[in-house]
């Protein structure tokens, strides 16, 4: 996820200081900022020519504003689209894909107690969206759909993944000492 960007999307709708640019991105995204890492985040966008502060904001705090340079920056943004390869790497999925090379590692464990999780966090989701409010929290509402559908669609990955790994074992050839199930051979894909 972008700060960066997100500091300046709230700063296109109205000039505001750090601790309410957190308090607004936190409460539309669901995540939390260090206040440091907004004030990094500000002078270097400052720095950059995207916002300009004021030291003339509530309680002698400066106020930032967007500037034209920044809207710019905010535009491109959010006309270019987010590329699979410009994501965070999936943790998942490279413990899993590690998991059935190593002898020592319950792979359906493994998958069974991911399972659990994803299903009391998609409960979690589920009532945070019943609590929210139409109009007021939408912006939290998509973020909150957003992790409900990745949610659902890792659990079927899990459950995908379990039956791969059954087929696998089930093909394995008999022996005193099953070598682990591995992972098919990666040829041609991009990293």
């Amino acid at each position: 996820m972008s700060v960066r960007h997100g500091l300046l999307a709230l700063l296109s709708e109205r000039p505001r200081h750090g601790y309410e640019l957190r308090a607004e991105f936190e409460r539309r995204t669901g995540s939390a900022l260090n206040v440091g890492q907004v004030y990094t985040t500000l002078s270097r966008l400052e720095r950059d020519g995207a916002v300009v502060g004021t030291g003339d904001g509530e309680e002698g705090r400066s106020t930032y504003a967007l500037t034209p340079a920044g809207a710019e920056e905010l535009h491109d943004w959010f006309t270019t689209p987010v590329t699979r390869e410009s994501r965070p790497r999936d943790e998942l999925a490279i413990k899993l894909a590690l998991a059935v090379g190593a002898p020592e590692v319950d792979v359906p464990a493994v998958l069974q107690a991911q399972r659990t999780d994803s299903l009391r966090a998609l409960q979690d989701y589920t009532r945070l969206k019943a609590r929210a409010d139409a109009v007021d929290d939408l912006a939290w509402l998509l973020v909150l759909d957003a992790l409900v559908f990745q949610t659902e669609a890792e659990v079927r990955w899990l459950d995908h993944c379990e039956a791969r790994l059954v087929r696998a074992r089930a093909a394995a050839p008999p022996g005193p000492a099953a070598a682990p199930v591995r992972a098919p051979g990666r040829e041609g894909v991009r990293r």
